[in-house]
């Protein structure tokens, strides 16, 4: 007969949560609750962590696109965690650093550290490097890469409008868990304006190795584009259906 110990073993390789943990009485045994704090001040320290601009633009600088890095109007690290609404802004002047780049593109690309510039140093480069040569063998025009300190989001309204983009799409660190400090996702817009709402945008999450790998993200990211492109609408209006697409090539 099977153990419950050999029970959740198996059921432990299909997932990352926490589930069957051992227990002495009513705690937690010493090894899971050690596993946990771990967890915990991992998640902690990629909220604080500072995104790291010089490295970044270094691994993207292969990607053959310039890159230009500005900042949201929240000040500092503290600042940006306590008002969300800063985060989705542009410090002031920074539209005169954008405008000189404006042009007539069909996407903006937009990375921003979030709440976690863990996962942007690790995925973003990677996962564009797989983009872009699909989006450029459609005869994407792509803008400029932005990349923005303590950002959100909606930042990328107003990064799009600036560098007349059609629509964007913005890498940014997720909100970090405690099976995973270092989830990308990529919000994507079409025609982004300043009263845009989450509801007009399409969403891939936890993007990473161990989650959506680089390929199937790119080929979701890339076939969200094309379908938002051709229909000229995003958000709920547009149906993700690259799942089935990707179980089709697959079968």
């Amino acid at each position: 007969m099977t153990s419950e110990i050999d029970i959740w073993s198996d059921l432990r390789r299909l997932t990352a949560a926490r589930i069957g943990l051992r227990r002495t009485g009513a705690a937690l045994a010493t090894s899971d609750m050690l596993d946990f704090q771990l967890a915990h001040a991992r998640a902690r320290d990629a909220v604080h962590a500072a995104l790291d601009e010089a490295k970044l633009a270094a691994d993207l600088a292969a990607l053959g696109l310039p890159a230009i890095a500005v900042a949201s109007a929240a000040e500092d690290r503290q600042t940006y965690l306590m008002r969300p609404d800063l985060g989705r802004r542009l410090a002031a002047g920074t539209e005169a650093t954008l405008t000189p780049h404006r042009g007539d593109y069909d996407l903006a690309l937009v990375i921003a550290d979030g709440l976690s510039a863990l996962a942007v140093q690790r995925h973003a480069a990677p996962l564009l490097t797989r983009v872009l040569p699909a989006l450029r063998a459609e005869g994407f025009k792509i803008a400029p890469l932005v990349i923005v300190r303590r950002g959100r989001v909606a930042i990328g309204d107003s990064i799009a409008l600036a560098l007349g983009a059609a629509s964007v799409a913005v890498l940014i660190g997720e909100r970090p868990g405690l099976s995973a400090p270092d989830t990308l996702g990529a919000y994507l817009t079409w025609q982004p304006h300043a009263h845009t709402t989450d509801a007009e945008r399409n969403c891939i999450s936890n993007i990473r190795p161990e989650g959506l790998d680089y390929e199937t993200a790119a080929f979701r990211l890339t076939h969200l584009l094309r379908a938002m492109h051709a229909r000229r609408m995003s958000g709920v209006a547009l149906k993700d259906d690259s799942e089935r697409l990707l179980l089709g090539a697959k079968s």
